[in-house]
């Protein structure tokens, strides 16, 4: 059944054509983001007939790229949790109850190098829907979340890396995992760690790729976690020829290299920065950068390939710095520029009726001031916000066009 699955997605991949040299093409990091992040998976999220789909599809291309099972069930590795009704519960993965029960289902595969040690190289593929929770649309009728970034990019990347590694760099195991439950809590890549399907004991290192296709025209690429073995920032630098590096030591962050880190296992994660289309219907194939996801995904098996000789890597803590955000009150209304590491904080996209589009505010302004706070960082300005409450009036000063531009701003009741 899965092969016919998969011979049915390979036609709609590529068209209703008679010659078989045509559907038996190599695929492409493009056709793996075209099917996952089409309009039939429906959104891919979690428990759905489309994520069921979208991990079939996963499946299979690893069964064809010759990776062994390493599921709970062949590829896959389900699991079965109550969603959470506050979210800082601990999640239920044991439900007696099967009425509101959700079950996600984690797609695994291992190449055997008769290794000591195992490399993890992970991705979700779950997303919204039609806009589940955590979704940033407010259009009034539903619409597809096809997450083409969020994260069918990071997959993509995925299969392109287990594609490179069939024949290079046997100095460690790989497995590969492409998560279930991303979206709702990090719970693919959670429960995989308290029911791991290796030794744990043997992981060596993890990747994490999330939202990895749209690499800018100044090629900044993010890379985080590099602060969790002591060789890490070295070979990030040194594996590197093409992109502007912004650098973070931490291994917490709101993706699954989260889980591992919390597990003592160095990590790094990639990512090519947020958008005016994260978690919304706009987040689509056409948008993606295809030639820049090639290049991350050499990047990263240059990198491989540097550590290949090092043996196990040791683990490092680090601080973790989600702690030391401020709690805010209101919002300015706006998307910040994660990888912009110049003076101040810039705007990448601007929220309808928000205070900053009230203001006046415009993506591509580099706020300096706000209030009587002077803003030099990210740190700074979500220091700044934190001070007001909702109903407060301040000003706020940005640098636009080389000028700076003074504009008053409301945060309404």
């Amino acid at each position: 059944m899965k092969n016919l699955i998969f011979l049915l997605f390979l036609t709609v991949l590529f068209g209703c054509k008679t010659d078989s040299k045509e559907i038996l093409k190599p695929i492409t990091i493009k056709d793996d983001v075209t099917f996952l992040a089409d309009d039939k998976l429906e959104g891919r999220q979690t428990g759905t007939d489309g994520e069921k789909a979208a991990a079939d599809y996963i499946a299979n291309r690893f069964e064809n790229l010759g990776l062994q099972a390493k599921g709970t069930n062949g590829y896959f590795q389900t699991f079965t949790f109550k969603p959470k009704t506050d979210p800082h519960q601990e999640v239920n993965y044991i439900v007696k109850d099967g009425d509101s029960t959700i079950t996600g289902t984690n797609v695994v595969a291992f190449l055997d190098n008769n290794a000591d040690n195992t490399i993890i190289i992970g991705a979700h593929y779950d997303h919204l829907g039609y806009g589940a929770e955590g979704s940033l649309y407010r259009g009034e009728s539903k619409e597809i979340h096809n997450g083409a970034d969020d994260n069918a990019s990071g997959v993509a990347v995925l299969l392109n890396l287990a594609k490179k590694l069939k024949t290079q760099n046997k100095g460690n195991n790989y497995l590969f995992m492409a998560f279930s439950g991303e979206e709702m809590g990090l719970l693919g890549s959670n429960y995989w760690t308290k029911n791991a399907t290796i030794d744990l004991a043997k992981a060596n290192y993890m990747l994490n790729m999330d939202m990895v296709g749209r690499l800018k025209q100044d090629s900044t690429l993010a890379v985080y976690g590099v602060g969790t073995s002591p060789i890490l920032k070295q070979v990030v630098k040194s594996s590197n020829s093409r992109f502007k590096i912004i650098e973070n030591e931490s291994g917490v962050g709101p993706s699954d290299h989260t889980s591992f880190y919390n597990s003592d296992i160095p990590v790094l994660h990639f990512f090519t920065g947020q958008h005016e289309d994260y978690h919304k219907p706009g987040d689509d194939t056409e948008k993606l950068n295809y030639e820049g996801m090639a290049s991350i995904s050499e990047y990263i098996f240059e990198i491989i390939s540097e550590l290949d000789n090092n043996g196990k890597l040791p683990f490092r803590k680090t601080k973790n710095e989600s702690e030391e955000t401020p709690r805010f009150k209101v919002g300015l209304g706006v998307i910040p520029d994660y990888l912009y590491d110049g003076k101040g904080m810039r705007i990448d996209g601007i929220s309808e009726d928000k205070p900053a589009q009230k203001a006046g505010l415009q993506k591509g302004d580099i706020v300096l001031k706000l209030g009587d706070s002077l803003v030099t960082d990210m740190m700074s300005y979500m220091r700044a916000l934190s001070s007001f409450d909702s109903g407060d009036k301040t000003k706020v000063i940005v640098e636009r066009d080389g000028k700076e531009v003074e504009a008053d701003i409301e945060f309404k009741k």
